[in-house]
């Protein structure tokens, strides 16, 4: 690779050229002090013996060696007189390489303990659990980041441990589930808690614990993320995670890398392909592998479909390309009732090890032209998903239908196929897709429930600004979600977490939104007005609590607020804003892939 930046005329960064300074000096680091002492050594015998021939003084090489050793404790008292350049380097340098040995030495024999003091000194960090490739991707794009990392890891002969610390990480070897682990990794101080371990039910666990430890006068909330491999189960667990936990204090939420990694996914590389071709009026997709990630490319892709060509009732065409494809189609219409409102399925029972997928036949309609716009291979393994992905290529190569192949991450053949693609010599239309390297990074964060809410209750605070006339200029707080403070994020988030109080205080819940086309969720004008008032005096208790006292005027830098009064001394405009806070509720759930319903009571009646 450096190799081929010098060949290229690209000279790496000052932060990389540290970087991997930084990186050869640890490796070489015992190499070096062992060479160093060699050095001076050679340096203070060769000194010796010239100073004591210089004065008429003769010794054997035992007594030079002894008066050089001798130099490591600082007792240079047997010269005097004149000395060599030789003789006055090791003098200087034996005690300096003492020190600096012994200190090394120490640092080992009391790594636990620098540990132990390290994290004790530690506050908003953030907390991983489980050292495997997702683990690691984290560690290093929030150390990137600038955030403190703490990892925590049962195997203490992973692999991954030294790069882990290569990133400047922490590490903890015990079992995440244990709350004396979680104690020690500081948790309740943390500012995220992400649990990546490879079982589901350890996961959940380590939320439970961690829950347990956060104490509820917290300023700020801890956003503990847990991953879920299941997909079903995330999703149901999605419907129950604004319910869990003590809001104020502990924020759970669950992630998919296979959903997350849908959606970015199908941003990068749409269904249209670079553009649709003329002689289509609507895509056709491929994909092949029904799995956790073919089934969420489907359904993201036909849901974003649905959205936008929802009045022409026009459909996209979607081919499946399974062993099981027939069982994997009902499986997703029943799962979403308006799937085939919004695509044309196409089950193909068709195994890719075969010579009917050899053929490739799917790929062309019956008077032989290709109709395909993209193909998505989601493969679980690198391997077969890159061979089948160039079978394809060698029956389209010529039409320019671009096949993304799903690998693990961006490295191995991933980085083979991205090379060959840079020499432009081949493989032109076939782009790999590392699902881990684009779903485990600290943007996550910003994908899941909360912040979903919380994003688009600043993108609709930002529009009421707007027509009300006020531009960036005359309010400090029309800006982006990107540039907004984090104490006015923070805000948003507690408005969002909120949410499930409201809905409680009304006998309603929520649910995955599966049927695209279910009519909006209305609140009563009665509940409008309660659940407003709950909103004023949410929002009255976190100001009080942030600083804020009342003051007929606003000013900032006094800390002065008019609206801090009870609801019932609000004037109507003030009121309207809160009012208009509740009634797009269920707008923002829906945006976040969730639906407002009424719970029943125990005769079955809608409260």
């Amino acid at each position: 690779l450096e190799a081929a930046n010098v060949v290229k005329g690209t000279v790496p960064s000052k932060p990389l050229m540290r970087k991997r300074v930084k990186q050869w000096l640890s490796d070489y680091k015992w190499p070096l002090i062992g060479f160093m002492w060699l050095v001076t050594i050679a340096l203070g015998f060769i000194g010796f013996r010239d100073h004591y021939t210089s004065i008429g003084i003769t010794q054997s090489n035992w007594d030079y060696l002894y008066h050089t050793l001798q130099l490591f404790v600082l007792d240079f008292s047997s010269v005097s007189g004149p000395i060599g350049w030789e003789l006055q380097v090791a003098r200087f340098l034996a005690p300096v390489l003492t020190l600096f040995t012994a200190a090394q030495a120490l640092l080992i024999i009391l790594h636990d303990q620098v540990q132990i003091l390290r994290i004790r000194l530690l506050k908003d960090h953030t907390v991983i659990c489980g050292l495997g490739r997702k683990g690691l991707l984290l560690a290093d794009g929030f150390g990137k980041r600038g955030d403190r990392v703490v990892v925590i890891e049962q195997n203490q002969n992973n692999d991954m441990l030294e790069q882990c610390k290569e990133y400047g990480a922490i590490i903890l070897i015990g079992n995440a589930v244990d709350p004396a682990m979680l104690y020690k990794a500081r948790v309740h101080k943390a500012k995220n808690l992400i649990s990546v371990c490879g079982d589901d039910g350890t996961n959940a666990e380590v939320a439970v614990h961690a829950r347990e430890l956060v104490s509820a006068g917290r300023g700020r909330a801890l956003s503990c993320l847990v991953h879920i491999v299941d997909l079903n189960l995330c999703r149901l667990l999605r419907e129950r995670e604004i319910a869990m936990g003590k809001l104020d204090a502990f924020r759970l939420e669950f992630f998919n890398v296979f959903e997350s990694g849908a959606k970015v996914l199908l941003n990068m590389y749409p269904p249209t392909g670079i553009k649709l071709p003329d002689r289509l009026s609507t895509p056709h997709m491929i994909v092949v592998g029904v799995g956790r990630l073919g089934e969420s490319v489907i359904v993201n892709a036909a849901r974003v479909w649905h959205e936008k060509h929802n009045v022409s009732k026009e459909r996209m065409q979607i081919t499946l390309i399974d062993k099981y494809a027939d069982s994997k189609k009902d499986s997703l219409c029943q799962q979403y009732p308006r799937l085939e409102d919004a695509s044309e399925l196409i089950p193909l029972q068709i195994d890719i090890e075969g010579p009917e997928f050899d053929r490739a036949e799917f790929l062309f309609d019956s008077q032989g032209s290709c109709t395909v716009t993209s193909i998505y291979v989601c493969l679980d393994n690198d391997s077969p998903a890159l061979s089948a992905a160039l079978k394809m290529y060698q029956r389209t190569r010529d039409l320019e239908v671009p096949i993304i192949v799903r690998t693990g991450h961006d490295a191995g053949l991933a980085t083979l196929l991205r090379g060959e693609q840079e020499k432009r010599v081949s493989f032109a239309n076939v782009r790999a897709f590392g699902l881990l390297d684009h779903t485990c990074t600290p943007d996550l964060i910003y994908s899941c429930t909360y912040e979903m809410l919380a994003r688009a209750m600043h993108e609709r605070y930002l529009k009421n600004l707007e027509t009300q006339g006020f531009t960036s200029k005359t309010h400090r707080s029309m800006v982006p979600w990107e540039q907004l403070s984090e104490l006015y994020r923070e805000s948003n988030r507690k408005q969002a977490e909120h949410i499930r109080m409201k809905l409680e205080a009304i006998s309603c819940d929520i649910l995955v939104n599966t049927d695209w086309d279910a009519p909006l969720f209305q609140f009563k004008p009665e509940e409008v007005e309660s659940l407003s008032k709950m909103e004023h005096d949410r929002y009255v208790g976190e100001r009080l609590k942030a600083g804020e006292k009342y003051g007929p005027i606003k000013d900032t830098n006094k800390g002065t607020n008019p609206t801090l009064i009870p609801w019932d001394e609000l004037p109507e405009q003030e009121k309207d804003k809160d009012r208009d806070s509740v009634r797009v509720i269920p707008e923002l759930l829906r945006i976040a892939g969730f639906e407002v319903y009424r719970l029943k009571d125990h005769a079955g009646n809608m409260t």
